[in-house]
């Protein structure tokens, strides 16, 4: 043999393999589908003890991916939320305080960081931010939403910012519908990151037909912690009647109110039911994919996460709705299934806290996709993979501005740790907050009934704790920590129009 016939094949190995790599690279990196709901608690996926709601196909995920059954987010309102998951910034920095502001047109996401990597990218669904506007954003080659909120039955959609046209149907049907239509279109050989945006289970509640009956049988009453709020600030009591109260109209499921009466707990527990009832569907949908991707041969091939915006009080501290600093208010389901993370048959759950603006920097990385240029999130890979990463966090912060469209909320900046949760509650003029702060022992009160803020043996906790909430005030940007002025708790309802 020639010697130089060696060095000559491998140079032509060499050649070839620098001509394939890009395409192999390309192939290497998965598809991502991202499936979000909105305001759906951490306890209402079955993989959690506490959950009343079966849902086999959500927990699929789980049992042959990652289950973060300590998951949150950093402001708990559908529009900030959101902005945080795109972004992997706060709300302080990222703008969308509120849910009627846009997204900034220039601010990087992760959805625009794939497309210019070179992924088919879609959103398909319940978009929420800039609550009349349905035009199409950046960073998706496919987009289809509406105005608002939408609706369970017959919503107005408009295609990638021209027709609007109502689609008959149930929401979560036509949007997984959509979405496997546009997942069935060719890609020209690129990976491909769709966003599925569900309005379940965001009230008012509307289950699918075969749903409404679907927990008749289950005896719901108030949550003891409704009845334990004499450890708590008197804004507590104030927002019982109103809006946001056990004792108020519940989202249309309450005809006459104010009601405290004993037997008024029929109609919280209809309003429960019709709840749990949406999240069925959504169930579904995630079955409907799944099967997709496996028939299609894409399924080891594709990251798919399954997350909400934000989590929801359902009567605890005698609370309706969310944005409060509470567990069920900031906790969030989180499932995560890829082969390239842990194998489909060695399931791993990860302990640490997760954050809503944990996603961008994570869905980059596990893409091989450069990071945004600003996050105030981490990347979980090394964590999914089962990994250590010693700097994870041990605390996160928690804050919410004061709405005058939704008047039964404070201004909110809490620290939560594994164990503590701190809660102030300022007034947004820069003097002494004028609401007792809220200090739980998650420990040993996971439910949050006994506020030992007052408790003298905990000054230490209480200083320990604040110095903490101002160290992650700084570390994100929020000084000078800007705020609307609280105007108190109205009982007066929202508009039809933003409810």
């Amino acid at each position: 043999m020639s010697p130089y016939r060696t060095p000559l094949l491998l140079l032509l190995a060499l050649l070839g393999w620098l001509l394939v790599a890009p395409s192999l690279g390309a192939a290497r990196r998965p598809n991502v589908l991202f499936v979000l709901t909105d305001d759906q608690r951490w306890d209402c996926i079955s993989l959690n003890p506490r959950s009343i709601i079966a849902t086999p196909h959500l927990d699929r995920l789980g049992r042959e991916g990652v289950y973060f059954p300590n998951h949150f987010c950093t402001t708990s309102l559908c529009s900030p939320s959101r902005a945080s998951i795109l972004s992997g910034l706060y709300a302080h920095a990222h703008g969308v305080s509120n849910n009627f502001t846009e997204y900034p047109n220039d601010l990087p996401t992760w959805p625009r960081a794939l497309q210019a990597a070179g992924y088919a990218t879609a959103y398909i669904g319940k978009y929420h931010m800039g609550e009349e506007n349905d035009d199409v954003r950046g960073g998706f080659d496919y987009f289809v939403t509406h105005r608002g909120q939408g609706k369970y039955f017959d919503t107005e959609f408009r295609f990638h910012g021209k027709e609007r046209r109502v689609v008959p149907g149930y929401y979560t049907t036509v949007v997984t519908d959509m979405a496997l239509q546009w997942l069935k279109e060719p890609k020209g050989g690129k990976p491909w990151a769709l966003i599925v945006g569900h309005k379940a289970p965001h009230s008012f509640y509307y289950p699918e037909p075969k749903y409404v009956h679907a927990f008749d049988h289950v005896n719901i009453p108030y949550p003891a912690s409704a009845f334990h709020l004499d450890d708590n600030d008197r804004w507590y009591r104030e927002r019982l009647e109103t809006w946001h109260g056990i004792y108020g109209p519940l989202f249309d499921y309450r005809k006459k109110w104010p009601d405290r009466s004993p037997e008024a707990v029929k109609d919280f527990a209809a309003m429960t039911r019709a709840y749990w009832g949406t999240i069925l569907s959504v169930d579904d949908s995630m079955g409907r994919l799944y099967e997709y991707l496996k028939q299609s041969g894409e399924l080891d091939d594709t990251l798919i996460v399954f997350t909400s915006d934000n989590g929801l009080l359902n009567g605890e501290h005698g609370m309706i709705d969310k944005r409060t600093a509470h567990e069920p208010s900031i906790r969030v389901p989180l499932v995560v299934r890829y082969p390239g993370l842990t194998p489909a048959d060695r399931p791993r759950v990860v302990s640490q806290m997760t954050l809503t603006v944990d996603f961008a920097p994570s869905i980059l990385d596990i893409c091989g996709v450069p990071p945004l240029p600003k996050t105030h999130g981490r990347s979980w890979k090394r964590l999914a993979m089962g990994r250590p990463d010693p700097q994870w966090r041990t605390s996160f912060l928690y804050h919410y501005n004061y709405e005058k469209q939704f008047p039964y909320t404070p201004n909110v900046r809490a620290v939560r740790t594994e164990r503590w949760k701190y809660i102030r509650y300022p007034h947004g003029d820069g003097g002494p907050d004028r609401h007792k702060a809220d200090l739980f022992d998650l420990a040993t009160d996971p439910d949050e009934v006994h506020n030992r803020i007052d408790d003298p043996k905990l000054a230490g906790k209480v200083a320990e704790l604040e110095a903490e909430l101002q160290r992650l005030l700084k570390e994100t940007g929020a000084e000078p920590d800007r705020m609307p002025i609280d105007e108190g708790i109205e009982q007066k309802l929202p508009d039809a129009k933003i409810r």
